[in-house]
């Protein structure tokens, strides 16, 4: 069976309870309950290691991802590219406008309009443009035939819900309003054409049309 690539969000951090804006790396590290999180999601890994751990540069991605690193005994290897939309202006704010343009912009890109920018950040397209090569280097290095097993990346749940949607088609609508929550997971598989389908995101299957609320949310809390 073909394998799967997995892109995992770190587990809550210090940032994420105070509403912080942290998107640049290193950034705000786990907080108990995020090492509880990291720990439990690495439990369901043992007995299956994956063929390649990946992490991105960000404290809290790596901090996640040491604890599948011990609980199967697969090396970490971490990658730049991967991190977190950048927030740019807007970094390290916590009041409600700043969110709220935040959120703003990230609706747009799920609209398709991926030129839109956040102030002194990213543009939509400037995160598929880091993101997407990482992803396919992956691939094409352990998705290749049938006996991979699969990729894991632990990363951020802006960037892996924007670059899933446009990786696998998923609905604009249903991918901005469907909150990834820390150490969920959205899993992609290959298709025999290059492209990729989504088999999970969080706590959803597909078909995902239809689902959701149709109002863009937070992406970073």
């Amino acid at each position: 069976m073909m394998g799967k690539l997995i892109l995992v969000r770190h587990g809550q951090t210090t940032a994420n309870v105070a509403k912080i804006l942290d998107t640049s790396p290193p950034g705000a590290e786990l907080t108990e309950l995020g090492h509880q999180q990291a720990d439990a999601y690495a439990q369901t890994w043992i007995g299956r290691p994956p063929a390649v751990l990946v992490s991105s540069v960000a404290l809290r991605a790596k901090q996640t991802a040491g604890y599948i690193e011990r609980a199967t005994g697969v090396p970490l290897v971490v990658t730049e590219g991967i991190q977190e939309t950048f927030a740019g202006d807007l970094e390290d704010r916590d009041d409600a406008d700043a969110h709220r343009e935040f959120t703003d912009i990230f609706s747009r890109w799920h609209a398709g309009d991926l030129a839109a920018t956040v102030p002194g950040g990213d543009s939509g397209h400037s995160v598929l443009d880091r993101y997407v090569p990482v992803l396919e280097g992956l691939r094409a290095q352990y998705l290749s035939d049938e006996t991979a097993g699969d990729v894991v990346v632990v990363s951020h749940g802006a960037a892996i819900r924007l670059v899933a949607a446009v990786l696998a088609g998923v609905e604009g609508t249903f991918a901005a309003d469907n909150h990834l929550d820390n150490t969920h997971t959205v899993e992609l598989l290959p298709l025999p054409d290059g492209g990729w389908s989504c088999a999970r995101w969080g706590t959803f299957l597909p078909p995902f049309e239809g689902k959701g609320s149709n109002k863009a949310d937070n992406p970073i809390s």
